[in-house]
């Protein structure tokens, strides 16, 4: 009796310590396994938000967690398209380091796991709504769907502001998530808008949205400065708009839950915007993209602004570490990218890394429409403000064939109206061999004077120590590219098994429709 009567207060201290447990308040961020909330644009542009200057786009969204968090001025993707842009976030891996993957619509080799599939081992509820990982094909090596990006939650639909914008009520989706989500259980939330991806309404960024053609600013040097062009430009705003606003409502129900200080937010997009010269293709407007973080538990100092060069690929580190993980435990291939925790508990603004002076970027196969299905492969560096790009086959068409529409661009106003520029008038073809004539193998753009990158200074500006710097960086990476092997890339099959052999078909008279281009894109003459 008395062994019970002295282990009586004990007893009590625990079963109150327990039932404190049970009703404690969340724990700050750095105590546990972060929440977090990933959203990611599908072809938004770098400087599109008021945060970065932009009077024409309005992003309250997006423009809060740059306040609130870090604004990032030198983020890019390694490859300006879709699925390899998603690959290298998923994996932490620059497209060249993931076989198929490096390629557009492609088969997702199953040895490479996503960190949305790792934190799902390790305890967190995961799901999207949207586009998560994509277009192409990700099973397992069983041949079992794989969730790359999370369960989905996709049921709540309702109408879009225009005809082009998607009837997914992205933000009542997460709701829903949310509902779901087990008690006490860290979450990660993947929120892929479809938004601004073509089509557009045409003319709803002014009938619809209020803006006026003179809302903007400078039409990059690449298109003609017309009324077409800058409608088009007005119609992309408001798709842009439409993301950030359902971030926004995803925000606020955050804050109603008491969970926003809890969550670790990153606002981001895949590519650039999607026009000629740009979403596709290699340059500055391709590759550079927006990047905002917030994460209230984690930040040392808000409101920053960081310089330092950040890449895609340091996505997945990223989360990784934030979650408590060591990488070396979660099964995922060895990293390229690096976690920019540092970064974020810095209290310093500007340049915080040092050896973040640069970013690689490349290409393989965006999309078909070329003889046997080929790519049009690209490596470059950034650094310092330069972009030194290596194009490997200079003699292939670098926007796709002309004859099959050029398919690496999307059919849009803007397209067409760089198509009138012809390539057949002398003087006349300007913008056309801006965005779709054949290039040197060699390119060098200063981005101070140049972020269009219009005016090659290859033939009168040293390049050689970028050139060395890049192929030895690549080749450390084992790019087939690199080490003599590169034709690989080229005879991964398209997953897009209808427009598999498209030229080919094409040229011998098959009746064929690309349904991401118009049909006047396509040229009565030989491409060669």
């Amino acid at each position: 009796m008395q062994k019970l009567l002295r282990l009586f207060p004990s007893l009590c201290a625990l079963l109150i310590c327990c039932m404190g447990k049970i009703h404690a308040e969340p724990q700050p961020l750095q105590a546990r396994s972060p929440n977090i909330l990933f959203a990611v644009a599908d072809d938004w542009g770098y400087g599109h938000a008021g945060a970065y200057g932009c009077s024409w786009i309005k992003t309250p969204a997006m423009d809060r967690i740059a306040r609130e968090g870090i604004l990032f001025t030198h983020a890019y993707t390694p490859n300006a398209k879709c699925a390899p842009s998603r690959s290298s976030m998923l994996t932490g891996r620059n497209p060249w380091q993931l076989r198929a993957a490096a390629n557009h619509w492609c088969h997702f080799p199953p040895e490479f796991k996503t960190f949305p599939e790792v934190l799902g081992e390790h305890g967190y509820f995961v799901g999207l709504t949207g586009k998560g990982w994509g277009p192409g094909v990700a099973v397992t090596a069983e041949g079992k769907a794989r969730q790359m990006t999370g369960r989905p939650f996709d049921a709540r639909q309702a109408p879009g502001p225009t005809t082009g914008i998607s009837r997914n009520d992205y933000a009542a989706n997460f709701t829903d998530f949310l509902d779901a989500a087990p008690t006490n259980t860290p979450w990660c939330f993947w929120y892929g808008g479809t938004e601004p991806h073509r089509e557009y309404e045409y003319g709803s960024g002014v009938a619809k949205g209020g803006k006026k053609l003179s809302d903007i600013d400078r039409v990059p040097a690449c298109w003609p400065d017309n009324e077409k062009v800058r409608n088009d430009m007005l119609d992309y705003s408001l798709e842009v708009e439409h993301f950030d606003h359902h971030l926004g409502r995803m925000i606020a129900d955050l804050e109603k839950r008491g969970l926003l200080d809890h969550t670790l937010i990153i606002v981001t997009s895949d590519n650039g915007m999607p026009f000629p010269h740009h979403k596709g293709y290699a340059y500055q407007n391709s590759n550079h993209l927006p990047l905002a973080i917030m994460g209230k538990g984690i930040l040392q100092r808000p409101g920053r602004v960081v310089n330092d060069y950040v890449s895609m690929i340091d996505i997945a580190p990223t989360l990784i570490e934030a979650a408590g993980l060591k990488w070396s435990k979660t099964g995922m291939a060895p990293a390229q990218g690096q976690s920019l925790l540092p970064i974020i508990r810095s209290e310093k603004p500007g340049s915080i890394i040092p050896g973040r002076d640069h970013v690689l970027i490349g290409k393989e196969r965006n999309d078909v429409g070329r003889p046997h299905d080929w790519g049009y492969p690209i490596r470059g560096i950034v650094k310092e403000e330069m972009l030194y790009l290596h194009n490997f086959e200079p003699d292939r068409w670098p926007g796709g064939n002309p004859e099959t529409g050029y398919l690496e661009t999307d059919g849009s106003p803007t397209k067409t109206e760089v198509l009138k520029s012809s390539r057949l008038v002398p003087d006349q073809d300007r913008y056309w061999s801006f965005c779709f004539g054949k290039q040197p193998a060699d390119q060098l753009y200063d981005l101070r004077k140049d972020p269009d990158c219009i005016k090659n200074l290859a033939a009168s500006t040293p390049f050689i120590a970028l050139k060395e710097e890049l192929f030895a960086k690549l080749k450390q990476q084992g790019d087939p590219r690199i080490l003599g092997d590169g034709k690989i890339f080229d005879t991964y099959p398209c997953a897009n098994t209808r427009d598999l052999g498209f030229y080919e078909k094409f040229t011998n008279g098959a009746e064929l429709r690309a349904g991401w281009v118009n049909e006047s894109d396509f040229e009565k003459i030989p491409g060669d």
